[in-house]
């Protein structure tokens, strides 16, 4: 298999430190990775941090498994300006830009089997003309017209699908369609099997209201919405049970009874896959020609060049990218 790709991120944050961390466990089983950086930027990190970080520049991903075991292979991304901990500057928003760009395009040209991105700042980018609503919006559009992404939560023992994103609960409530939960549940069933390697997928989909509605006392959408588009995907022969009492959905027994849950917005989604594995958390893209993963936080900017950020969640995405990768290789053979 050809290396993953990790991006940088947002440079100030804790992107950097988190591939110290990662490309330090290598003897423990993360897969190789390149990481599409700064080199300068990354020795200054390191010594910032007191730690000995052998830097191997190179040319082309084929060339990080080569220099893998004694360096961190990076592909140059130079930034315009110093880097201080903590504090963005638009002035590098180019080079962040640049390097999810790069990413795609190894991964694109088959020289990576998988990109796994590195939190962005995305106020920082927007500053310096960036017009995308965040990374996913900006992989969808250079995947290629007709691209519809599709966000899920992974952790061991639980996946999650928001069917609704980052939006205020009344709009998701008020964007919530049959063809939403539709399309969301074909793109999933769709990377469950090609991805993961789960022949007949089981789909949880959860209500909306309270109890489900219970019975239209509690809200229609259930009735209105959500049943009609189980009943459609049932015609289509996918394996779907809802809708569900999102209260009930999430104890033990209940996940053993799914591959994933459809949950109608953000925190009904979030909240169990957080509190069952905060630290383990990973961020999957699904609906795209070639497989993307990010640890499920942010830039971190207040722990940035401490040392103190755990890297367990970008760990648990290189894993995860290099599994699906290979999966998706050999459905493909």
């Amino acid at each position: 298999m050809p290396p993953l790709v990790l991006t940088m991120g947002e440079p100030a944050g804790i992107g950097g430190e988190l591939a110290f961390a990662a490309w330090s466990r290598r003897a423990a089983g993360v897969p190789c990775f390149a990481l599409l950086d700064d080199p300068d930027r990354l020795r200054i990190l390191a010594r910032t941090l007191g730690v000995t970080l052998p830097i191997g520049v190179i040319d082309h991903a084929s060339q990080a498994e080569a220099v893998w075991a004694t360096a961190l292979p990076v592909l140059s991304v130079p930034l315009a300006g110093p880097v201080v901990p903590g504090e963005p500057d638009a002035t590098n928003a180019p080079a962040v830009i640049r390097a999810i760009e790069r990413a795609v395009e190894l991964v694109s040209s088959g020289e990576a089997s998988a990109v796994v991105t590195n939190p962005i700042q995305k106020q920082v980018l927007i500053e310096a003309g960036f017009r995308h609503p965040g990374h996913t919006e900006f992989l969808a559009a250079l995947a290629g017209p007709g691209t519809i992404p599709v966000m899920m939560l992974t952790c061991p023992g639980l996946r999650v699908v928001p069917i609704t994103i980052h939006q205020s609960l009344r709009s998701a409530i008020q964007d919530l369609s049959i063809d939403k939960i539709v399309t969301a549940a074909r793109i999933t069933a769709a990377a469950l099997s090609r991805d993961f390697g789960i022949p007949r997928p089981t789909l949880a989909i959860s209500g909306l209201n309270p109890h489900a509605g219970e019975g239209g006392a509690f809200g229609r959408e259930e009735i209105d919405i959500i049943a009609p588009a189980i009943a459609r995907l049932r015609a289509e022969g996918l394996d779907v049970d809802g809708p569900l009492p999102a209260d009930t959905m999430f104890h033990v027994r209940a996940r053993q009874r799914y591959d994933a849950a459809l949950c109608m917005y953000h925190d009904q989604a979030l909240i169990p896959i957080k509190t069952i594995d905060f630290e383990r958390g990973v961020n999957v893209t699904l609906g795209l020609p070639f497989v993307r993963s990010s640890p499920d936080h942010g830039t971190a900017l207040n722990l940035a060049g401490t040392g103190k950020a755990s890297p367990e969640s970008l760990i648990a995405a290189l894993v995860v990218a290099d599994q699906m990768a290979r999966t998706r290789s050999a459905g493909a053979r």
